[in-house]
């Protein structure tokens, strides 16, 4: 058994932003095209009424094609954290050998899960956005998850030049903008107070909050505005409807009450959705709409982003020698 710490697996996807972005493009290919198998994630909630916000998730998966990797992602969301200065989510993932089944690998989740969603909203991004990159985005929930967000957006759009940020708290607002200074150089990022201001300034926006229910329309947005919908509960039913939208599986988004599930249940249906990425991506899918229609891309966050990752970093850090073999994990 590897075992791969928060340390490893930060060593080894350092400056790898765009072979994460191709990697998970190559995930979304490969799931449309029916290679690989995604049960629906399972949620571990808790009944008591302290523990009504916190859950842990299950994410199996299989990956086939070239190279086939089996596991499962193991993620926790606890938004008190951040009150207490934590981390919202932390996890695990564990890698199956296909040749007997027995786990190969242990890896620390947290940093994956943050890339590969990252690496996700970016190539959204950048398929949506065709002939017009932006040069400015507007980042609504200051995190980890925005600022990978960042990070992966600045490496798949060159272009980007400028960043608005907000979040409910100020204080974490600002905070935000020096962290935002020092991890991505080449992008100004600017503070603003107010919510509508911040939708208004760029055409494109990401969403990653700890929002529970939808409290969001578009209004305030440039026509054509390109939405990355990454928390899934922000944007009321009426926004969904009144948008183009792009997700990454319907069938898993339609769930557990995200803005797309609340849509369903209003309409009976799931006409709303235009296409899924990895459709998109293989043209065998095209979106067509008013040039001043909103576009809204909603990830679910599907398990094979994780296991694929985490395969490509357990490959690489077995070839750097990084990690901790423990022989007799298993009898032998």
């Amino acid at each position: 058994m590897l075992i791969l710490r928060r340390s490893d697996v930060v060593e080894t996807l350092k400056g790898r932003e765009l072979d994460i972005i191709d990697l998970v493009a190559e995930a979304y290919r490969l799931h449309d095209e029916g290679s690989t198998a995604l049960p629906h994630s399972t949620f571990l909630r808790f009944p008591e009424e302290e523990h009504e916000r916190d859950r842990i998730i299950g994410l199996p998966a299989y990956r086939g094609g070239a190279s086939p990797v089996a596991g499962m992602k193991w993620i926790a969301s606890f938004p008190g954290n951040v009150a207490a200065n934590l981390e919202r989510a932390s996890a695990t993932v564990v890698l199956n050998s296909l040749e007997n089944g027995r786990p190969s690998a242990f890896l620390e989740g947290s940093v994956i899960s943050a890339k590969r969603t990252a690496a996700s909203a970016a190539l959204a991004a950048r398929v949506l956005s065709g002939h017009a990159p932006p040069t400015g985005v507007s980042l609504v929930g200051c995190g980890v998850i925005n600022l990978e967000i960042l990070r992966f957006l600045k490496a798949a759009l060159p272009s980007l030049g400028q960043a608005a940020l907000y979040d409910q708290d100020p204080a974490r607002t600002e905070a935000f903008a020096q962290t935002c200074a020092k991890a991505v150089p080449g992008v100004r990022a600017v503070t603003v107070t107010d919510l509508d201001e911040a939708l208004a300034t760029h055409p494109l926006i990401s969403l990653a909050t700890t929002a529970a229910e939808p409290h969001l329309d578009l209004s305030p947005c440039a026509p054509g505005t390109i939405v990355l919908h990454i928390s899934l509960r922000d944007l009321t039913v009426e926004t969904i409807l009144d948008a183009v939208n792009v997700v990454d599986d319907t069938d898993h988004v339609c769930r557990e009450r995200t803005s797309l599930h609340l849509t369903e249940q209003h309409t009976g249906n799931r006409d709303f959705v235009a296409a899924q990425i990895g459709a998109l991506l293989r043209g065998t899918a095209h979106i067509r709409h008013n040039p001043g229609q909103h576009v809204v891309y909603s990830p679910f966050g599907l398990g094979v982003l994780d296991i694929a990752l985490a395969e490509f970093v357990r490959e690489q850090a077995e070839h750097n020698r990084l990690g901790i073999q423990v022989d007799d994990f298993l009898a032998s």
